[in-house]
C-alpha cells in the first residue's frame, strides 16, 4: 500500500505539470486558429509556433530526466571528469545567447586540473542549467561570473550575477520543482533546471545553496567532494 505521502506528492506533480502545459498549449491553440483568418501571415505565425512547441518539449525532456535521475536510472557519479573543459565548452555554446540578452558572461578557473566525481555528462547539465537561469533571469547589463575554485570543504563550481535576483525568501525555494519567483513567472522555462541542478550534484556527494535579494543578483554554489 502506498503511503498517503507519496499519493499527494504525485497529485500535486500531476497538477503542476498539467499548469505547466496549459499555458504553451494554449497559446499554440491560439496560433493554429489565427492561420485560418483572412490575410494571415503563415511563416511569422508558424514561427511563433514552433517556439510554443520547442517550449512544451523542454518541459517534457526535463520531467522524463529528473524522474529518471530520481529513479537511478541515470548514473550521475560513474569517474572523474576534467571539469575546466566543459565549463569552456557551455560558455562558448552560449556567448551569442547571453549577447541577444544582455547578459555577459565571464568564466573564471583557479586551477585548470581540478576533476569533479561525476559523469561528464552530469557535469554539462548541471553548467548548462545554472548559466541558462542567469541568462533567462538576470536581466539586461547584467554580468554573470562562473567560476570553479578548490576550497578546504571540496571543489566549489559557482555561477553569480548582479542582475534582477530574487527576494531574499524565495532563494531557498529555487530548487523545487516549478517554482517560480516574480521575475521567473513571465519568462519562459520549465521550471525544472535548478531542481535537476540540486539532484545532480547531492547524488555525487555535493551541496548547493542559492544566496540573491532583489536587485542584487543571485549567487548559486555547488560544492562537490574533491575527486
Amino acid at each position: 500500500m502506498r503511503h498517503p505521502d507519496y499519493e499527494e506528492l504525485r497529485t500535486a506533480f500531476t497538477a503542476a505539470v498539467s499548469h505547466e502545459l496549459r499555458t504553451p498549449l494554449a497559446r499554440l491553440v491560439a496560433l493554429l486558429e489565427s492561420a485560418d483568418l483572412p490575410g494571415a501571415n503563415l511563416p511569422e505565425l508558424l514561427g511563433k509556433a514552433r517556439v510554443e512547441v520547442d517550449e512544451m518539449t523542454e518541459l517534457v525532456d526535463d520531467i522524463l530526466f529528473l524522474s529518471e535521475l530520481e529513479q537511478g536510472r541515470e548514473v550521475v557519479a560513474l569517474g572523474e571528469t576534467e571539469a575546466a573543459p566543459v565549463l569552456r565548452a557551455v560558455i562558448d555554446e552560449r556567448i551569442e545567447r547571453a549577447e541577444i540578452a544582455g547578459v555577459r558572461l565571464e568564466l573564471r578557473i583557479a586551477d585548470e586540473s581540478l576533476l569533479v566525481p561525476m559523469r561528464r555528462r552530469m557535469l554539462r547539465t548541471v553548467v548548462e542549467n545554472l548559466v541558462e537561469n542567469a541568462i533567462r533571469y538576470a536581466g539586461e547589463g547584467a554580468t554573470c561570473v562562473v567560476s570553479l575554485r578548490p576550497e578546504e570543504r571540496g571543489i566549489v563550481l559557482e555561477v553569480s550575477d548582479d542582475g534582477a535576483g530574487v527576494p531574499e525568501e524565495d532563494a531557498p525555494r529555487l530548487f523545487e520543482r516549478f517554482f517560480r519567483s516574480d521575475r521567473a513567472r513571465t519568462t519562459r522555462g520549465s521550471g525544472l533546471g535548478l531542481a535537476i541542478v540540486k539532484h545532480v550534484v547531492e547524488t555525487a556527494g555535493g551541496n548547493v545553496e542559492a544566496r540573491g535579494a532583489k536587485g542584487r543578483g543571485l549567487d548559486v554554489r555547488c560544492v562537490l567532494p574533491s575527486a
